[in-house]
C-alpha cells in the first residue's frame, strides 16, 4: 500500500516540477497541481483506507473502558476489596 502511496506521490510531484519549469507554467499552478492531483485525493483515500481500523480501534477501547468499570465496580471507594478502617478518630472522652 505504501509502495503505491510514495509512487503515486512521486508521478505528481513530477508533473508539478514540470509545470513550474515550463515556459508556459507557473509555480503557483504547479502548487495547485500539487495540490489537487496528489495531497486532496491521497488525503482522502487514505482516510476511507484508515476507516476499519479507526472502527476497530474505537470498539476495542470502548470494551476495555467497560472491563474496566466492571472490575472496579465491585470495589471499595479506597481501591481495594478490603472494608475501610476507621481512619477519622472518634470525638469525646478519652480513656
Amino acid at each position: 500500500m505504501y509502495l503505491l502511496i510514495i509512487a503515486w506521490v512521486y508521478v505528481v510531484l513530477m508533473m508539478a516540477i514540470s509545470e513550474a519549469t515550463s515556459t508556459q507554467g507557473t509555480v503557483l499552478g504547479a502548487l495547485f497541481t500539487f495540490l489537487l492531483y496528489g495531497a486532496l485525493p491521497l488525503g482522502i483515500v487514505l482516510y476511507l483506507m484508515r476507516t476499519p481500523a479507526r472502527r476497530a480501534r474505537r470498539k476495542r477501547l470502548a470494551a476495555e473502558a467497560t472491563a474496566a468499570a466492571a472490575d472496579v465496580s465491585g470495589q471499595a471507594p479506597n481501591g481495594s476489596s478490603h472494608a475501610p478502617g476507621d481512619t477519622v478518630p472518634s470525638k469525646g472522652k478519652e480513656l
